[in-house]
Formats: C-alpha cells, structure tokens, sequence
C-alpha cells in the first residue's frame, strides 16, 4: 500500500480532530479534579497501585473484561451481553488493527493520530499482500460484528421486553443525540470505506458494497467517484459530535469506568457524598436501566424515578431537591448494586447524601451506662454470646426458638439482650449519622468484651452484617444463627427431623446478598422438609419492603411491594414460607395467605 494523498491531510479530519482533543482534554481535567478530591493517604495509596505489578495486571484484565467484553452482562443475559462487548471490543479492535495498518504499510504516518481512524481514504491498494488482506478482513469481521451490535441495540430501545427488561431508561436530550451520533458512526464507516474499497482494498463486506455503489445503481451519485468525499465528511462529522457530545452523556461512563475499576481495585470508599471516589462512580453509570427492573419500588410506576440510575443522573444535574427525595426514599437492599454492571453503589451513595444533611438535633448517647449490662453477660462459663436485636426483641418467637435450638444441641450460651439492650447502631448508619452509630458500637464493644465469650450469635441479618462490618471485636466470631445451627447440624450436635412440608426460602437482603449466606438455610431447610425455590431468589431475591432504609416510606406505600415479594416466593405453591431475618418475618405476615416462619422456628420444631 502506498500513501494516495501525498500531504497525508485533508480537510474532513477536522471534526474528527477537534472533537478527539475535547474528549481528551476534558477526561484529563476530570481525572485531575478526582485525584485531587480523594483524602491524601487515599490518593497516596491509588497512586502507588498503579505502579505496583500485582495491581497492574489486575486493571489490565478488569478493564479488558468489564469494559470490552462485559462479562457481568454476558452472565446474567447473553444477547444483552453480546450488543455491549460487539459494540465495544469491536470499536476498540477497529482502532487497534487501523493502527496496525498504518504501522504495517505507511510507518511514516503513524504521527498523525487521525492516519489509523480514516485509514482508506489516504492509501492505495497497489500490490495486494496476504497481510493485507488478512487486516482488511479483519477490518470487516470487525465492522460486522459491531453493526450487529447497533442493530440489537435500536431493536432494544423499541422491544426492550425481548432482551428481558421490562422498563429503560428515559433518555435526556443529550443521552439520545450521543445515542444517535453512535448509531451512525459505523454506517458511515462502511459507506465511507465501501466508496474507496476499490482504490484502498477491502473484504467481504465493503468490496461487494462498493461494486453495488458503482454499477448497480446506475450512473446517479454514488456511481461518481468524486461523491466519495462527502461520506468521509459525514464520518469525521459525527465522531466529532459523538465526542463533543460524550461528557455530557451516559456515555461518559466509557472512559469514567476505567478509571472506576483501578480505584475499585485500590480499595478506595466512598468518602464524601459527590467528590473522588463518588464522583468515578456516579459518572461511570451507563445509564442501562438495569436497575430499574432490580429496584423494588419499581413495582409501582410512580417509584420508577427513584431508582439509583436517576439518582445519578441528578447528581450530575445538581438538583438537591431530587438528590434528596431520591436517597430517602431508597430501601436500601442493595440489589440495584449486586446486578449492575458496573457495580454502582446506590445504598452507600444514598447514605452518603444523607450524611451531609443538617439536623436540628444531635442526639448522644455516650452517657449510657453499661455497667449493669456487663455484669449480666459477665458470669457463667459458657463461650456463646446471644444478641438478639431490636426487630428480634419484638418478635419474641424467633429468640424463644434460637434459645430452644441451642439448649437442644448442649450449646452453653449467654443472652446479652434478654432484659434490654442497645442498639447495634445500622438506624443511625443508614441515616448516615455516624457518630451517633459511633458511639452505640462503642457501648456494645463494652459490653461483648466482658462476656469473655469467643463467640457472638446472631438471628437478625441487620445486626449481623453490622457486628462483622464495623466492630472491632478481637478474638470474637461474630456468626448468624443459620450458620451456626449448619455448623451444630454437620457436627452431629444437632438432630433435625425431616417432615412432610414444602418450603420456600426468602434470602434476606443483608444476609444474601449483604453477606453471601445463601446455602447454610437452605441446608437446613432440605433437613427439616422439601425445599422449593422462588422465582428470583439469591442475589436476585426480592426485597420484603419492610427495610428500615428508607427514611419516607409508609405502611401503605410499602404494601405493594410486600405483596410482589410474596407472589415470588408462592410461585411454586409452598406450605410455608420461611426466611431469616426478623423484620422479613414481621412484614410478610401482613400480607401472606400462608405461615411464615423464621429458620430458627423451623428447625426448633423439627428438633
């Protein structure tokens, strides 16, 4: 191949270069701005990783397999998952191998960082090579594989229901003008190409297009060869509206994620509600509304707006009243975060935005005596420390149960909360006030540390996740009631008698999905009866809406979502229902045409 223009410049690149050098121009100031958000040691230590060869790899391999091939999706759906990774490795492979064209043919070029983008329009095809048509190939294996991609991706905006989603996204003015500039970026690249394919080489796509131009329609305009410009024109044209566009689109999460996933990988937290690490996150939500059909507010239409995906698009707006509503309203399951793609933490975000509010109160509760407490739980030998937790103290059976369970295994224990107690602190931390959650941890500390006890038992979900999260209990095993009563079952300390009932299992948000328990109850559950599945369940499992997360919610608003809760779990016709977590318990006894009972009273009445 040889070089047809001998200045290698033409005017049509112009577009293409001004918009390259905004895109890159602005993601470099964001990059600074965020670096420069996050606390020092936090920055210190993100620094440092990208440097470190254990950490490079691991972004390397992140970012090619969230970012390109977008596994996340490919797991839970298939077609959904080959639309993004054909739209974006097939983008990313198109820009590699024009680079390599250029290297390969023209190395003198390779200055011009337009060269590889519009390729064959600046060479000729006067001495065909096998490499060359292997790349030319390539370049159309490529280009196909992405208009596929756009092609599922129109289909999907019209029938999103065929790609299983029932609801996406409602797209602002800029979102659906850098939606329509990248359908047709790739359009015009083949049109572009095809026009020239006889004069720069193609393959199975662009050379039969480009005969088709020619000759079969006649001597109009595509048939003049000098018609050919004004497609490169429209080319150069729409990439630059596409990157001009980009900043103020979903589409900034393209180059927002790449940065996410090394920060992820630093371990960076959320520290302030809109800035460094919040801010990568908030920006690298595409947009996809996966969290809609997720969130279970969502069962009412008017709660839609709600969802984390227009929490973020507020955040970028600025508009406090909305970012407000928003956060307060939020139940907090966490099932927005388990199925995103890009793993947006909409509960800790909400919480972050809550924590900046200011109250006309400031309780404190460092002035709380636990000295009774502690002589309480300070006698007698047994090494197991029960805490039942406020939602377990209102619903005395689940308590009586567990007590029951472990006098039936031989279990010596100790109940810290029988005649009263103190609060684990997860109200205050969902409102996001955290030196009163401080101070209740502080308390409980005091307490458990006297027990002399090595290991802390839970039956409420809420507590459990905050006891391991945020306490610092050295030497203590902080456990929940389905893993220790497994634990006593797989010893032989614990007999279960199986009966003749079908059960079905509702995953308690922060036990499921918070913590990753899912197969000790359902053990359990197999020992004591049949155990039958819901419809969504696991990570996927729906919410009870009895969830103390939100700060706005009534009975009534929360009705809807109880009962959509149910009929998932009914779907296979159980006798009983059975979950894990107190408040669970509590809200679907509202609603339910049939027992719900906690594992602890299941396997207490099979024992």
């Amino acid at each position: 191949m040889i070089d047809r223009i001998s200045s290698g410049f033409h005017p049509f690149v112009l577009p293409f270069m001004f918009g390259m050098f905004f895109v890159l121009g602005y993601c470099l100031f964001g990059l600074v701005r965020i670096l420069c958000q996050l606390p020092r040691d936090d920055r210190k230590h993100f620094l440092l990783t990208l440097i470190t060869p254990k950490y490079i790899w691991k972004n390397i391999k992140d970012i090619f397999l969230n970012c390109l091939i977008h596994v996340k999706l490919w797991q839970r759906n298939k077609l959904l998952g080959y639309m993004h990774s054909s739209i974006a490795f097939g983008w990313f492979m198109l820009i590699v191998l024009g680079h390599v064209q250029t290297w390969m043919f023209v190395p003198h070029r390779m200055s011009k960082m337009y060269y590889p983008i519009f390729f064959n329009y600046f060479v000729a095809d006067v001495d065909k090579t096998f490499a060359g048509q292997v790349l030319a190939f390539l370049m159309d294996f490529f280009l196909l594989m992405v208009l596929s991609g756009i092609t599922l991706a129109i289909i999907k905006r019209i029938r999103s229901r065929w790609f299983g989603m029932r609801r996406t996204t409602k797209l602002s003015l800029t979102d659906n003008i850098g939606l329509y500039s990248l359908w047709l970026i790739f359009p015009l690249r083949l049109v572009a190409e095809s026009f020239t394919a006889h004069i720069s080489g193609g393959s199975f796509l662009t050379e039969p297009l480009n005969w088709m131009l020619r000759w079969t329609l006649g001597s109009g305009f595509f048939a003049n060869e000098g018609n050919m410009l004004p497609s490169w024109w429209a080319y150069s044209i729409d990439l630059c509206i596409f990157m001009c566009i980009l900043p103020f689109s979903r589409y900034m999460h393209i180059p927002a994620e790449m940065l996410l996933i090394p920060m992820r990988n630093a371990g960076l937290q959320i520290r302030h509600a809109r800035k460094g690490f919040a801010r990568a996150e908030v920006f690298s939500c595409p947009s996809c509304g996966v969290c809609i059909d997720a969130c279970p507010m969502s069962v009412k239409k008017a709660n839609i707006k709600d969802t984390t995906v227009y929490l973020n698009r507020q955040i970028r707006r600025g508009n406090e009243r909305r970012i407000e509503e928003i956060s307060d309203k939020c139940l907090l399951c966490g099932k927005c975060t388990a199925l995103c793609q890009v793993g947006v933490e909409g509960p800790v975000l909400r919480i972050a935005q809550r924590a900046t509010r200011k109250y006309n109160f400031d309780p404190d509760f460092s002035n709380i005596s636990t000295l009774a407490m502690q002589e309480a739980v300070s006698g007698g030998s047994g090494k197991v420390l029960y805490f039942a937790g406020c939602m377990t103290s209102l619903t005395p059976g689940i308590s009586q149960a567990v007590e029951s369970v472990l006098q039936k295994a031989g279990v010596e224990y100790k109940f810290m909360d029988k005649d009263g107690g103190i609060c684990c602190g997860r109200p205050m931390l969902m409102a996001g006030r955290f030196h009163q959650a401080w101070q209740l941890i502080k308390k409980n500390t005091e307490i458990i540390s006297a027990s002399g006890c090595d290991t802390l038992l839970l039956s409420c979900p809420i507590c459990y996740k905050v006891f391991k999260e945020h306490y610092r209990l050295e030497g203590i095993r902080v456990v929940h009631h389905s893993e220790y009563f497994y634990e006593l079952s797989e010893q032989g300390r614990l007999k279960i008698n199986k009966g003749d009932l079908n059960y079905v299992f509702h995953d308690p948000c922060e036990l499921g999905r918070g913590s990753g328990i899912y197969k000790q109850p359902r053990s359990l559950i197999g020992q004591s009866g049949y155990l039958v599945e819901a419809e969504k369940s696991h990570q996927e499992s729906i919410c009870c809406g009895g969830s103390l997360g939100s700060l706005t919610l009534g009975f009534e608003a929360r009705k809807e979502m109880t009962q959509n809760a149910l009929r998932n779990l009914t779907i296979a016709g159980p006798d009983v229902i059975v979950t894990a977590c107190p408040l669970c318990r509590a809200t679907f006894r509202r609603y339910a045409d049939r027992p719900v009972r906690d594992l602890a009273e299941v396997v207490d009445r099979n024992s």
